[in-house]
């Protein structure tokens, strides 16, 4: 594979250089923000040797090349496109020239995704944890009163303890406050001096006056909407102060009252306020999801690929930690991970069944990617290009999904989908099972419904 030659026949079917705001890339794809994408010819790009697919989101152009691939084309490409030589610099960042050509709901969910994904190992960790003292509690592998039992549940529940902590470092770096101030709003929100709700259902903390406000002396240990929204007013806080404050007493003044007038504010205010907020998101999917049951399973199974289209589905993160925290499990994931399982189903069909060569060099590694959580190249590559496989793929998700709310599969985590989330799964039979109804009603939908297949060009 030419690299080069790639880069330089992609420039112009992107609508040339001056067409091309900002660039980046990932573990896969070329990420671009473009001025005007009615230049692009998105078909002609898509048939460049080693592109897997392109699609729009989340205010970028990108195309999949796959992993190491695309780092290759892009060193390449960055030079040709202007990138990082300055005169395209002036605009900002990649990721705010991104940000201006998202809509605010979009934006809202890319915000939220920022602070999670780098949390997300210390949750997977914490969750695969759960799991291992699960087996061993089931089958008497190891007594509970054993020091190695207590250390592995020491080691299992310490990150959502301290979540507070890390969200709000990862917030304060996604808001552009100082992320150590956000750890300690965290900290303070997680004191050993309020008491912790951590595991303990009927706690009863103490209230304290605090100049005629009572304040419920009760931790925020596990919470994720409170210390989001103390860390959104703490940056703001901080950014007033860094311009009011002198210069020559910045470094004393402006932690200090930002901390002070943030710390009130979340124990008399933000806290109470975002507790009730928690509450009530895991109380209404609690009740839809006790009382639609599989239904809610089949709607929310064969949708969250149409969801995934809109950028949306980036905002999930925070409200499945607050299930993970509130109620012990996470019943949404099993759900998710049906879509994506179907996604690969669907991608599976087409390559059984099409003659196209291209198709078959992309349906493949997409369909593995897919079973490995990452549905993008399935999507926009294969599925979504044929339109029709993408409705076989809505269908196996939503009957995987069904199935997974009737035997009640929970995770232990977030983030992980597929393949991989056999290891946070609660009841990894039954997700075993809804994997397979997933998959294969995948397969068998999209080969009913057939699709127009493309010659070979």
């Amino acid at each position: 594979m030419d690299h080069k030659k790639i880069a330089e026949d992609l420039i112009p079917l992107l609508g040339g250089e001056d067409n091309i705001i900002s660039g980046s890339h990932c573990a896969t794809r070329l990420r671009l923000v473009i001025d005007d994408e009615s230049k692009i010819d998105k078909g002609a790009v898509e048939e460049l040797e080693g592109v897997k697919g392109a699609f729009s989101s989340s205010g970028q152009f990108q195309i999949i090349f796959g992993t190491g691939t695309v780092n290759k084309v892009f060193s390449h490409f960055a030079p040709l496109a202007g990138l990082g030589s300055g005169e395209k610099e002036d605009s900002g960042t990649h990721k705010e020239a991104a940000n201006k050509k998202m809509n605010p709901i979009a934006r809202f969910a890319r915000t939220l995704s920022n602070i999670f994904v780098p949390i997300i190992p210390a949750i997977v960790a914490s969750g695969m944890l759960m799991g291992l003292l699960g087996l061993m509690s089931t089958y008497n592998w190891v007594d509970e009163d054993t020091a190695l039992f207590i250390m592995l549940d020491m080691f299992s529940s310490a990150a959502f303890i301290i979540l507070p902590i890390l969200i709000g470092f990862s917030a304060a770096k996604e808001f552009g406050a100082t992320p150590y101030l956000g750890a300690v709003i965290g900290g303070i929100m997680t004191h050993p001096e309020l008491l912790n709700p951590w595991g303990l259902s009927d706690a009863q903390p103490e209230t304290m006056d605090f100049f005629g406000l009572g304040v419920e002396m009760l931790g925020y240990q596990g919470t994720v909407i409170p210390v989001l929204l103390a860390i959104y007013v703490m940056a703001k806080i901080e950014k007033v102060l860094r311009r009011i404050v002198p210069n020559v007493v910045d470094l004393l003044l402006t932690p200090f009252l930002t901390v002070i007038l943030t710390g009130f504010f979340t124990l008399l205010f933000i806290g109470p306020l975002g507790r009730i907020l928690g509450d009530a998101i895991t109380g209404a999917l609690g009740f839809l999801y006790e009382t639609a049951g599989p239904v809610a399973g089949l709607i929310f199974g064969g949708l969250y690929s149409t969801i995934v289209l809109t950028g949306v589905h980036h905002s999930f993160h925070a409200i499945e930690a607050e299930l993970l925290t509130q109620i012990g499990g996470n019943y949404l994931l099993p759900i998710w991970a049906m879509a994506n399982v179907a996604q690969g189903g669907a991608t599976l069909a087409v390559f059984f069944k099409t003659k196209n060569k291209k198709t078959k060099e992309v349906a493949v590694p997409a369909a593995v990617s897919a079973f490995l959580g990452v549905t993008e190249p399935a999507i926009f590559g294969v599925n979504l290009k044929h339109r029709r496989p993408f409705i076989g793929a809505a269908i196996g998700g939503a009957l995987g999904g069904a199935y997974v709310v009737f035997t009640q599969v929970m995770a232990n985590g977030i983030g992980l989908t597929g393949l991989p989330m056999f290891a946070i799964a609660q009841d990894p039979i039954n997700y075993g099972i809804g994997f397979i109804v997933a998959l294969i009603g995948a397969i068998i939908a999209t080969l009913l419904l057939g699709w127009d297949d493309e010659p070979n060009k």
